[in-house]
């Protein structure tokens, strides 16, 4: 046995057998739980359903359920292995839809064959589900199972096996055809293959504007013509053609498109030289494609190349689809999956592809760049942003028409997709907000970076700030244009050939010439040290805040910081805050990076920096000054010094909501506090101020490693105007959550309420 077929099989039995189980999502610890969820409260949704039907979806979780239904007649490349053999298929198919879209599965697998019973059978689970995926039901029977049931059932019903692949394929006809430069209407198609999946693939082209007639099919016999009778049906024969030619050899002269849905290993070399120039080729057998990928490639270099594997570029991969296309469905209530559905699906696909494509994505892949090409003409499947693509698409289509029970705002639905997604999407984006209320000038001194070339345009197309990059103009416009980046309305400049360098050298050397520096060493340090320059420009307002510290070390960042642009007034030291992310829960950490001993003022200090750091992102604070006591409970130089801090905040802001010294649990957890009833702090604390630097930085790394919190930051307090320092292994996705957060920072401070 092969250690990869043990592998599966282990993967497979160990632990709890199979891939998925049924979770509850209602408390069931209590009596009281189980009297709601069973006898006798249960009776009440059960009156109110059986008063209106509508109501299953208000009350069940029947919206978001689907049913993964086959026969077991055609499971993968193992044929009529029957409903036991599919199981562990349709388990994999429903861990799917929940992982990509969040849509519950029942996998239901039927020991009948015969097409009529089994479409009796299907439509008896109306009550159950919010809609079935039809799976692995061999052809011709699948047409007219999904046909009946589509015009017996009031709920969604979808084939995969049949429009999933012809979904994904369209995209990927779109944007080849693009690429190359040919029309649509012009192509000259070889099909290899006439089942469910070919025979709708070809149906899909035709709506998306491919002529029937350029269309030439095959199946195992041969070609299907006119006049064949031998294994034909009215689904294969609706592509016969009136042609001489028999054999694939034969078929393939002089096409634009080869697109295989069949077998390995049946198109030579020397074929593929016969097809037309800029040939597109869709080998999608599996594992084995049509034609091998490296032959492909090394006959036809002119070629657009894509298979149904994942070990080579343009993977063609169901996933692309049904899980998206179920949540568009589900969510407006449709009652069918129509052709201008499908046909959403298959241009939001498309477009996606020429998207730049986050740095997530391309890690998952261990790729560095993933650019809209040849060898890039459909999303990859483990990229996040099909879903508030696709499902908002499919929606659309079918509000438009005229199968939507129900109607939404497309603009909060696709917000809402992307929250779902990610919870913490939810709190960055009031940040996003509080930004483009006035978006500030915000500057990167490490402009020629790919990624905070990346980061700037986004955050000047989410118009949070008026980004200003510092680097060789030529440079970065020649990097910019190999990544297909659009640098509009983002400021270019060259500190060194700045008319405002020789302002900025006198300012920068009264500040410091008194520490050695020279006007002659101030000059040459500002040309040559970006940081410096960028500093310089939010110290005389030229700038409104400054992104730095992508390529260098964190003191080398925050000390040009100090020296520029100093301390806001009443502050002695900064401090490093951390915004925690998990879910939709927000936690700050702070000091976690510059003070390693504060005492019971600089404690006091950070507290309150910290606090107007949270309130300038929208949040209003609630501070837990910690320790290992709780109130006094225990005797030490740092619980007392903690308890200093509080009083001494107390005394300076008493606006803030601060208490302490108190241990993390009786800070997060509000009934642990129930035994302090003095305490003045409400709720569950959101700004943690540690005792020590160690303490910080342990805890904000432990949340983030252990606890799988997402760290944003550090956030530089106590600054008299906006920096904020990056870590050097930054995605461009923290690098814009970072520049909004500096951004909102200085909203707030040219408002007047900068702390």
């Amino acid at each position: 046995m092969s250690s990869r077929r043990q592998d599966a099989l282990d993967y497979h039995s160990q632990g709890k057998p199979g891939k998925i189980e049924v979770v509850p999502t209602k408390p069931s610890v209590t009596q009281r739980d189980l009297s709601l969820a069973y006898s006798p409260g249960v009776a009440e949704p059960s009156r109110e359903i059986a008063g209106n039907r509508e109501l299953v979806g208000k009350y069940t979780a029947r919206s978001n359920l689907v049913g993964v239904i086959t026969n077991g007649t055609a499971v993968l490349g193992l044929g009529d292995i029957g409903p036991y053999a599919a199981k562990p298929v349709m388990e994999g198919k429903a861990m799917l839809f929940k992982k990509f879209a969040g849509i519950d599965v029942f996998d239901i697998e039927i020991a009948e064959k015969d097409p009529e019973k089994l479409v009796e059978t299907i439509c008896r689970l109306e009550p159950t589900f919010g809609g079935i995926n039809l799976e692995d039901i061999r052809a011709p029977e699948c047409f007219y199972v999904e046909e009946q049931l589509r015009a017996r059932m009031s709920i969604p019903v979808f084939h995969d096996d049949q429009h999933g692949t012809a979904i994904i394929t369209g995209a990927a006809l779109l944007n080849a055809c693009e690429i190359v430069g040919k029309p649509l209407a012009d192509i000259q198609v070889v099909c290899s293959g006439a089942g469910a999946a070919a025979v709708r693939c070809m149906e899909l082209w035709v709506s998306l504007g491919v002529r029937r007639e350029n269309i030439l099919m095959l199946d195992r016999l041969g070609v299907v013509y006119e006049g064949r009778t031998e294994e034909m049906d009215p689904y294969k024969g609706a592509f016969a053609k009136d042609t001489p030619m028999r054999t694939l050899r034969e078929a393939i002269v002089g096409k634009d498109v080869f697109v295989g849905l069949s077998v390995g290993n049946i198109v030579d070399a020397e074929m593929l030289k016969t097809m037309a120039s800029n040939p597109i080729i869709f080998a999608l057998a599996n594992p084995d494609p049509e034609v091998p990928y490296e032959v492909a490639i090394a006959t036809r270099p002119d070629a657009i190349v894509a298979t149904g594997r994942s070990d080579y570029p343009n993977q063609v991969n169901n996933v692309l689809g049904y899980p998206y296309i179920f949540r568009g469905a589900l969510d407006v209530e449709a009652t069918v999956i129509n052709e201008p559905m499908k046909i959403a699906a298959t241009r939001a696909l498309a477009q996606l592809a020429k998207i730049d494509v986050p740095d997530r994505v391309m890690e998952a892949y261990e790729r560095s760049a993933l650019k809209f090409g040849r060898e890039y003409i459909i999303p990859k499947p483990f990229d996040e942003r099909v879903l508030y693509w696709v499902a908002p698409a499919v929606a659309q289509a079918a509000m438009t028409s005229g199968v939507a029970r129900k109607e939404l705002d497309l603009v909060e639905y696709r917000e809402r997709l992307m929250e779902a997604l990610s919870p913490t999407r939810l709190i960055v984006r009031k940040i996003f907000n509080i930004a483009k209320l006035s978006p500030q000038r915000i500057v990167f001194p490490e402009g020629e970076s790919d990624k905070i070339l990346k980061a700037a345009t986004i955050a000047r197309d989410e118009q949070i700030a008026k980004p200003i990059l510092l680097g060789r103009p030529d440079f970065i416009r020649a990097r910019a244009k190999e990544m297909d980046l659009d640098l509009s309305d983002i400021t270019l400049i060259n500190p060194i050939e700045s008319p405002d360098l020789e302002r900025y050298t006198d300012v920068y050397w009264v500040a410091r010439r008194r520490k050695g520096v020279t006007r002659y060493n101030a000059s040459k340090a500002i040309a040559r040290e970006r940081k410096l320059f960028g500093m310089l420009m939010v110290n005389l307002g030229d700038a409104d805040g400054c992104v730095a510290g992508l390529t260098s070390s964190y003191p080398e960042t925050i000390r040009p910081a100090l020296q520029i642009i100093g301390l806001a007034p009443g502050y002695a030291r900064a401090a490093g805050m951390y915004m925690m992310l998990k879910g939709t829960q927000v936690l700050f950490c702070t000091d976690t990076t510059v003070n390693e001993n504060p005492d019971a003022a600089t404690l006091a200090e950070i507290a309150i920096a910290s606090a107007d750091a949270v309130r300038d992102l929208g949040i209003e604070p609630r501070i837990a000054m910690l320790s290992y006591s709780n109130f006094g409970s225990a005797r030490g130089e740092e619980p007392a010094r903690m308890a200093k801090a509080v009083q001494l905040v107390r005394n300076r802001r008493p606006d803030l909501m601060i208490d302490g010294e108190m241990q993390a649990d009786v800070a997060l957890e509000p009934l642990l506090r129930e035994e302090w009833s003095f305490s003045d702090l409400k709720g569950s604390a959101n700004v943690l101020v540690f005792p020590s630097l160690d303490a910080g930085n342990i805890a904000y790394k432990l949340l983030a490693s252990f606890g799988q919190a997402e760290a944003i930051g550090p956030m530089l307090l106590g600054m008299r105007k906006p920096v904020t320092v990056l870590q050097r292994n930054s995605s461009v996705e923290t690098i814009v959550s970072m520049c909004a957060i500096t951004a909102a920072s200085a909203v707030r401070h040219n408002a007047g309420s900068f702390g």
